[in-house]
């Protein structure tokens, strides 16, 4: 019996401390963002200049924080998410490097977008046509 009782206790405990670490974790993620899009916004006064770059930043900025108030919320990750930032930091950086970037360097990172975005179709299609069981009429954002 003093065996189960550790056991039961050393499992709730250990439960316990790793949810209140992916809390920590996720509040330092948040405020990292946060504190990273508001240089990028400083940087766009001061400058008094937005640019495309810049607006595709803020954009992977605000699916960051998105992405971690969805797992607060579901306690679940949306696959999508990191898909979707991808896409948008790799078309930044097409955006951004097209003068340095060689001719297969543009087409390699172009198909790379393409294989995500083809990932993304399977992805959702997967979840609307195999749905979890808890998720069965429920858009749970995967």
């Amino acid at each position: 019996m003093p065996d189960k009782r550790l056991s039961k206790l050393i499992a709730t405990n250990g439960s316990r401390a790793l949810s209140a670490l992916e809390l920590l974790g996720l509040a330092l993620i948040a405020l990292a963002t946060v504190i990273a899009g508001s240089q990028e916004v400083a940087k766009m006064v001061a400058l008094r200049e937005v640019t495309l770059a810049d607006l595709l930043l803020l954009f992977i900025y605000l699916e960051v924080l998105t992405m971690v108030g969805i797992y607060l919320e579901s306690g679940a990750l949306p696959v999508r998410m990191p898909l979707y930032i991808a896409m948008v930091a790799l078309a930044r950086h097409l955006i951004l490097d097209m003068k340095e970037l060689k001719g297969w360097d543009i087409i390699s990172t172009s198909v790379a977008i393409l294989v995500i975005s083809v990932a993304v179709l399977v992805v959702r299609y997967g979840h609307v046509r195999f749905p979890y069981e808890s998720s069965k009429g429920v858009d749970a954002g995967d």
